[in-house]
């Protein structure tokens, strides 16, 4: 199971973005420091401002959301889901990009951070 950590701006904030927007269960939360979210094989750390991953490295650089790495989540209709989450207000980082593999987006989570909405050719 691949597992990837996302600094967040608020814990509850992601938590309800990921499970209702984009179909993850909340598997366990750790107060407003952190939670783990689970969809099929993966699962998504979320790291609030509390929460150790958060602390500042030895070089006082901070942890910070909004990267340009981020994580893909399949869907069977890209067009239909946009429209779904552009009515629920959702803003995204480009339009829908097509090429030999399939169609993507890329949507921005509250805190900024980039995920790829993926439809396979």
């Amino acid at each position: 199971m691949a597992q990837v950590r996302y600094i967040v701006d608020d814990v509850d904030r992601a938590i309800t973005f990921y499970t209702s927007y984009l179909g993850f269960a909340l598997e366990q939360q750790f107060g407003p420091a952190m939670a783990i979210l689970k969809l099929d094989d993966l699962k998504l750390w979320i790291a609030g401002p509390m929460a150790s991953a958060s602390k500042p490295m030895p070089d006082g650089s901070k942890p910070e959301p909004g990267g340009w790495g981020g994580i893909v989540v399949q869907v069977k209709d890209l067009s239909d889901k946009v429209s779904q989450l552009r009515q629920g207000g959702l803003e995204f980082k480009n339009d829908i990009l097509e090429g030999p593999g399939g169609k993507q987006i890329l949507c921005i989570d509250p805190s900024g951070n980039l995920v790829e909405l993926f439809e396979a050719a």
